[in-house]
């Protein structure tokens, strides 16, 4: 059932997933076509999250432009303006609603401006989709408007990572696959652009990444692997630009059972019987997590409100330690959802997951669930984007044995220490 209005909103746009996209690619720079208030929000917004500059221009179109301008002028007189003070490999140009709205053609500006900029240009209108989807689109457009069709393969993967995978993830299922034998290039790759390190913080450009030039060969990879529902499309692109490419697809890599198909694929695409060690050493450490937490999280009563491909990874993992998903509240539909254990699944907002805080014991969400968490008395463990209360966000893991194993003791000491206070 479609609710009138939003009265604890959850969601986000598509325009702000565009932007994370982007932010993966090597001296790219995000540009906003619409208005200064939306660019600024989200540069805020993630600059507050990674608690790092975030490159991103904008368009600046205003009440005077929106009537009288196709998106020509605009976009023309920001690339002039971008490219007068920085260089960018990449010129990431996405849309807003009010830009969509007035039908701006951008695709004829993008290919006017072409034979002197590296353009990718995408429709994420915020009046449609969100986070998910807009990251989704950006991430197919790159690989339509950029990687060249190829006939030959090469001992390399590419790794597509959903938007709600943090820069340490994407970093620890690359080095993962590595371990079997092969090159690894993650699209978009937030691991060396968004992870934190101490280098020039002058927010320009996205500091490090995948490089343009190695996207445009990505059409000879071995495989794809794709990691959440929302980027399948995105490994079915990469294949059309090669018929002998592979694709390998994870909805969940969290937990023992995921976990184990995620390593068994892997052997089987790269023919070894046995994996690294270190992958041996961490399942048990896993199976002996599962072990000391289910005392605490069995029987757990559980409430999630996440991005739909964050939600399923967080339930397996839970579940398997013998939690009970009580609700699972997703701000946009996905069939990705499917794959929660619970009676109550719902597209909506903060205000449907409040309706569940009655009688829960865990309350997992994003930092604007802090004011419930202090009404309902909730243990709250905090996901998602936006995270404003602590630091090193970029450095969470929750995939794999390694990370499934972190999240479980994380959430059973929460749950143990509210009890106690």
């Amino acid at each position: 059932m479609l609710k009138p209005l939003e009265k604890n909103p959850l969601k986000l746009s598509q325009p702000m997933g565009a932007l994370l996209a982007f932010l993966g690619v090597k001296n790219c720079m995000p540009l906003m076509h619409g208005a200064q208030g939306c660019a600024s929000f989200s540069k805020v917004f993630f600059t507050r999250h990674f608690n790092d500059p975030i490159a991103i221009q904008t368009t600046a179109v205003n009440d005077i432009t929106a009537v009288i301008d196709g998106g020509d002028y605009s976009i023309s007189e920001a690339v002039k303006n971008i490219t007068a003070k920085v260089t960018p490999e990449l010129i990431g140009l996405f849309t807003t609603g009010l830009t969509e709205t007035k039908g701006d053609d951008i695709k004829g500006v993008a290919s006017v401006l072409q034979p002197e900029h590296d353009i990718v240009y995408v429709h994420t209108p915020d009046f449609e989709g969100g986070l998910e989807s807009g990251y989704a689109k950006s991430v197919g457009a790159m690989i339509e408007q950029l990687v060249k069709s190829q006939e030959h393969i090469e001992q390399k993967i590419t790794l597509i990572p959903h938007v709600s995978m943090t820069p340490l993830e994407v970093e620890s299922l690359k080095e993962q696959i590595e371990l079997f034998g092969w090159d690894v290039f993650a699209l978009p790759d937030i691991s060396e652009s968004l992870d934190g390190h101490l280098g020039k913080k002058q927010g320009a450009l996205s500091s490090n990444g995948i490089s343009v030039s190695q996207i445009q060969e990505l059409g000879s990879s071995y495989a794809v692997i794709t990691i959440g529902n929302s980027v399948y499309g995105c490994g079915e692109k990469l294949c059309s630009k090669n018929k002998k490419m592979q694709h390998l697809h994870f909805d969940i890599i969290g937990g023992l059972r995921a976990s184990d198909t995620f390593y068994n694929s892997l052997m089987s695409l790269s023919n070894v019987s046995y994996p690294h060690p270190s992958v041996i050493r961490w399942r048990k450490r896993l199976q002996d997590a599962l072990l000391d937490t289910h005392f605490i999280l069995g029987g757990c009563q559980i409430v999630l409100a996440c991005e739909p491909d964050l939600m399923v990874i967080l339930s397996s993992i839970l579940t398997e330690a013998g939690g009970k998903i009580k609700a699972a509240v997703s701000p946009t539909k996905s069939s990705a959802l499917d794959n929660i254990p619970s009676k109550n699944i719902i597209i909506g907002d903060l205000g449907d997951a409040e309706e569940f805080l009655d009688e829960h014991t865990l309350f997992i969400t994003n930092f604007h669930g802090e004011r419930l968490a202090h009404k309902y008395h909730s243990a709250l463990l905090t996901r998602g984007f936006p995270n404003y209360e602590t630091l090193g966000n970029q450095l969470k893991d929750d995939t794999l044995y390694e990370g499934s194993a972190k999240l479980l003791f994380e959430a059973a000491n929460c749950v143990e220490t509210h009890m106690h206070h």
